[in-house]
């Protein structure tokens, strides 16, 4: 349960990053709404705090006038009445005080405490109005300092007085001085709730917030709209352009407007019209060659077999020739039949180019083939000194093949290893694993610099022109080897030293395999023994190894 459940939150957190990272849609409102969310919590803190200020500002005033007023109104109606001279008149005008501040002021919490070493010991001890919150404790001493020590300056600070509901509630207190004639002077304070002011932020605040996400959720529609309709046309040409790759010559876009998505449009349509002319135009021309070399090779056959049965006529008759015409009647000879060869090889690739390729498949074991085409070049191989040494797989290599064409491949592989193997062994070794079947055609000739590695496969293409052909050939063997190798789904993989040898890997799979892995490694056993015992710093290697597989251009 918790994997599942882990899974899912692993899911959710890569879609975003997912969309993040293949939606320009997706990004670009995401990043304008948190450019806007960051401004709009900017400015709305900031705002908050200006008409908080303000607010403070503007009822801190209000609260000073008002306190003012109340003192000196009260001060005033104590100097006009007569000066006390006994504690129930003293008791009176307190009494009397107390209304006028209630009176002038605005607010019930007053409080007046005598200020030691200015009062006689006639004066009450202290003065309030019923039920007022406002305590002594309340007060601080830098504050009641002032008051006293400054008695021509209001002073107030900042408290909290408990509300209704258990909560403090945000007060400015103001304190004064406020003499009794005969009596004594008093330290008066006055506090003010604000909890006015703070509803009234409180309300500006949400105001402000519920602004500000309506204009995060507005500008965020607006730029999905935006750009919607710019990426929307962008995705439709990246779809178009998909479909043109995958051989789609009819993808167009639809033009509509005048605008530059519209140029955009059209261009695309002016390219893609181009390209489908010119595609045609070239499948047009390979067509028409494919034809020609189809036909002239067709045609060739008829004068052709004419040629070599009085080729062969004029060889079987040599002995009674004189030696310049023995000579050009076996030169004659070999020639008709290394044509008949180029032509057949002619006509096979002229059938890969046209695709109308098709395979016999047969259930056969792969050490059998390989084992009769090394017999079929025994006699070649003593004819040229060398040594054929085969070996058969380990375990069931029968696997689905057209035996013709791995024959083919087979043959190819093994002369041109006779032809370049300077009179050295050859060794030819089948190994198969779960997933494939390979041969392997190792000679310790001549070997190939790297770049002539990567051309082997080439049609017509020789690493040394000037190199004389001792088993014929046409120059096709090896393009039409890599063909027959792709047709089974295999793959035909070369590695090769200059001086050392070549070696030469067909692996085929068993059935469709999505992957498959050759059993035989492609640089031979000594080369990596030689490798891994050599001193780091040693003289390079030309070694290159080339793989041909299903993809062009390897």
């Amino acid at each position: 349960m918790s994997g599942t459940l882990g899974g899912r939150l692993l899911s959710l957190i890569r879609r975003p990053m997912r969309a993040w990272r293949h939606s320009l849609l997706f990004r670009t409102v995401v990043i304008a709404s948190g450019a806007t969310t960051l401004a709009i919590v900017i400015g709305t803190v900031w705002a908050t705090l200006a008409i908080q200020s303000d607010l403070l500002g503007a009822r801190r005033d209000q609260i000073l006038a008002d306190t003012k007023r109340a003192v000196d109104f009260t001060q005033t109606a104590v100097y006009r009445q007569a000066a006390p001279t006994d504690r129930a008149a003293v008791q009176q005008l307190r009494n009397s005080m107390t209304d006028n501040l209630a009176t002038a002021s605005s607010t019930n919490l007053i409080l007046g405490l005598p200020i030691p070493g200015a009062s006689t010991a006639d004066a009450p001890a202290s003065f309030t109005l019923y039920g007022s919150a406002l305590v002594e404790s309340m007060l601080s001493d830098g504050l009641r300092e002032q008051v006293r020590t400054r008695p021509e300056t209001q002073w107030y600070q900042s408290i909290a007085l408990p509300g209704e509901d258990g909560r403090p509630v945000p007060a400015i207190v103001v304190g004064q001085q406020l003499e009794m004639p005969n009596v004594g002077v008093y330290e008066v304070y006055l506090a003010y709730p604000l909890d006015d002011v703070s509803e009234t932020v409180r309300f500006v605040q949400g105001a402000l917030w519920v602004m500000g996400l309506s204009l995060v959720v507005i500008v965020g529609g607006i730029v999905w709209l935006v750009m919607r309709s710019v990426a929307t046309p962008v995705a439709d040409v990246s779809r178009a352009s998909a479909r043109l790759a995958a051989g789609d010559l009819a993808a167009r876009l639809e033009v509509t407007g005048e605008n530059e998505l519209a140029t955009l449009a059209r261009a695309f349509n002016r390219m893609a019209d181009s390209l489908e002319s010119q595609i045609r135009e070239l499948a047009e021309l390979s067509l028409v060659q494919q034809r020609f070399v189809s036909d002239v090779s067709h045609e060739l056959r008829t004068p052709l077999t004419t040629i070599r049965l009085a080729a062969g006529v004029l060889h079987g008759e040599r002995e009674g020739f004189d030696p310049i015409t023995a000579r050009s009647a076996e030169l004659l000879y070999d020639q008709v039949a290394r044509f008949e060869v180029l032509l057949a090889d002619l006509l096979e690739i002229s059938r890969y180019d046209a695709g109308s390729v098709e395979l016999s498949l047969e259930e056969i074991s792969m050490s059998d083939v390989a084992e009769q085409v090394a017999e079929s070049f025994r006699q070649v191989a003593w004819e040229h000194d060398t040594e054929l040494h085969f070996t058969g797989a380990m375990g069931d290599d029968v696997i689905p093949m057209d035996p013709r064409r791995i024959r083919r491949i087979l043959r190819n592989l093994v002369g041109n290893a006779i032809e370049h193997g300077e009179m050295q062994p050859i060794d030819i070794t089948v190994a198969q694993n779960e997933t494939a079947v390979a041969v392997g055609v190792r000679d310790h000739g001549l070997g190939m610099r790297p770049e002539d590695s990567a051309r082997v496969f080439d049609r017509f293409w020789r690493a040394d022109p000037s190199r004389k052909r001792t088993l014929g050939g046409s120059g096709l063997g090896l393009a039409i080897a890599l063909g027959d190798a792709r047709l089974h789904g295999g793959t035909i993989e070369v590695w090769s030293q200059l001086g050392v040898g070549t070696h030469f890997v067909v692996t085929l799979p068993r059935g469709e395999q999505s992957e498959m892995e050759s059993p035989i490694r492609l640089e031979p056993q000594e080369q990596i023994e030689a490798a891994d015992g050599s001193a780091a710093g040693s003289a390079t290697r030309e070694t290159l190894v080339v793989r041909h597989d299903q993809e062009e251009g390897t």
